[in-house]
Formats: structure tokens, C-alpha cells, sequence
């Protein structure tokens, strides 16, 4: 049986580390696309608390996260799963 690693992005929230396709940052212009098409079709989840969205979290269902912490940090913990 295949255990699943989850991955902290703030605020006590979690995602399958396994799943995550890519981490961005907001102020690209894919980053914003992506932001505003996933809204539109219910597939964005903000886990931001109402704080400043600092990185986009890309699932491999097509769900979109919004996340407070730096790209950087997430994709350190990803790495981090990886050993």
C-alpha cells in the first residue's frame, strides 16, 4: 500500500504531495489565467485566510490552491517528501 505524504501550505491546511503538478507565482500572467478560469468553474480553493496570495498550487484533479507562503517554501517541503 502506497502512503500519501501530505505537505503544509499554511494556516493548518494540507495537500497530497504526490498530486501537485506546479508551484507559480501569482503575478504571472498564467497565474492570473489560471486563477480567474478556476474560479469560473468552481475549481479554486483559497487557503490564503484572507492574507496575501503569495503562490499558486496546481493539483493534478485541475483544482487550483491559493496559498500564503512562498513558492519557495512549498516547494522545499515538496522536496523534502521526495527523500
Amino acid at each position: 500500500m502506497k502512503s500519501t505524504t501530505l505537505i503544509n501550505i499554511g494556516f493548518g491546511n494540507a495537500v497530497v504531495a504526490e498530486r501537485v503538478i506546479a508551484v507559480i507565482t501569482p503575478m504571472s500572467a498564467s497565474g492570473k489565467r489560471l486563477r480567474e478560469e478556476a474560479k469560473e468553474n468552481n475549481m479554486l480553493i483559497d487557503a490564503t485566510h484572507g492574507r496575501k496570495t503569495r503562490a499558486i498550487i496546481i493539483m493534478d484533479s485541475n483544482h487550483i490552491i491559493l496559498s500564503a507562503m512562498q513558492p519557495e517554501t512549498i516547494a522545499n517541503r515538496l522536496n523534502q517528501s521526495e527523500e
